[in-house]
Formats: structure tokens, sequence, C-alpha cells
């Protein structure tokens, strides 16, 4: 059996331990590490939980989500309805500044408004994810806080050093232009790849986060 079929079954596998996910319409296709997940999920936490599911298998480096969101005909949502409960659950929500708002079409929601740093525009995510109608959500929420590329910079690498996940010996770099992180470098495993991005992200200042590490299993 070659190593691709060993990964391709692990993952398999793993969606179908997750009780998060059906896997039943999900078709798993792997090639040297990098996995492609194609077929349909009835709900968009599926939709994001079974690329996490994939993430957590050895050997995984890349994970092409394809998967289509096919509602049951009971959760579909009108435009109207849908956005009147993603701009509900944003403002109920601490996490989320105000300002942030929510339109759906066709069960997808698209986010905008304007934020101080990457973690709160996560929040907004995850405020709308798991409202029943989701099909999928863009996010065009604007990052306003002006900062020193420099001082950004150094702030990541100190986030990056004070993380209990990233080894010390670990050859992460981050630069940084005009605002923008470029995360380079290696790491072992998706939850060491997280951490990193998060880390990035949830420093003030940082505009965009160019994620170029490469995980070697």
């Amino acid at each position: 059996m070659s190593r691709s079929q060993d990964i391709s079954d692990a993952v398999q596998s793993e969606l179908d331990f997750d009780p998060l996910v059906d896997p039943v319409d999900i078709n798993v296709k792997d090639i040297n590490g990098d996995v492609a997940l194609n077929g349909t999920v009835p709900s968009y936490p599926q939709y994001l939980e079974a690329a996490a599911a994939a993430q957590r298998v050895t050997g995984v480096k890349r994970v092409h989500n394809h998967l289509m969101v096919k509602l049951p005909s009971p959760d579909y949502r009108d435009d109207a309805a849908l956005t009147t409960a993603a701009n509900n659950a944003l403002n109920w929500d601490v996490t989320v500044p105000a300002g942030v708002e929510a339109t759906a079409s066709d069960g997808n929601l698209t986010l905008t408004g304007s934020v101080e740093n990457g973690a709160e525009r996560t929040a907004a995510e995850l405020a709308v994810s798991g409202l029943t109608g989701v099909r999928n959500v863009r996010d065009e929420i604007e990052i306003d806080v002006d900062a020193d590329p420099g001082d950004v910079m150094v702030m990541v690498q100190d986030a990056l050093d004070r993380n209990a996940l990233i080894a010390d010996d670990s050859d992460v770099k981050v630069n940084t232009t005009v605002n923008t992180v470029t995360l380079t470098g290696h790491v072992h495993t998706w939850a060491e790849h997280d951490a990193v991005v998060d880390a990035a992200w949830m420093t003030s200042g940082v505009y965009d986060v160019i994620d170029d590490l490469v995980i070697t299993g």
C-alpha cells in the first residue's frame, strides 16, 4: 500500500471518528501529504470541522477543502432572515466590536466593517458560523490600526517566543512589509502551524498574514 493511500485512509478514519462530522458524502484524496476533501456536508460547521479533522492526521501537510455545504430543506433561511440572525449574533457577542455587519446571499454571509486586530475578526466569523442556514462565510472586515512595521515584527516574534507549542530551536522567521507579516520556516505539526499564524493575527497593526510555513510532519 502506498504512503498516499495510508494517509487517505487515516484521514477517512479520522473523519469517521469525529462526532461533529457526517463523512458519508466526503471523498478524500492525498498526493504526497496534500489532502483534498471533495463532496458535500450538511452544515458550515461540518465544513470547517472536516478540514480540522484532516489536519490532525500525521503526514498531512496541506488541506484543500473543496467541500460544498448542501443544506437540508428545514435548515434553509431566506436572505432577510439570515441577515437579521447574523447581525443579532454579532451584536450580542461581546468579543465583536461595534460596526461589524453581515449580509446574506443564498446562504453565503459577507462580513464587513473594521476591527483592531485579527483576533476580533476571527471572533466575528465564529459568532455567525454556527447559525442555521449558513453555507459559507466571506470575511471582508478591515483591520484599522496604524502601527510601525518594525514594532509589529518585534511583537509577533516576542509572541512566538512565549508560545509553549513552538520549539525553542524553531526556524520560523517573521518579516513585515507595510504591516503585512510573512511567516517562513518549518513546523512539525498543524497545532504548531496554527499557533504561529494565530500569534501573528493577534498582534495589533497586522493587516495581512502570508503563510509560507512548511509542515514537515
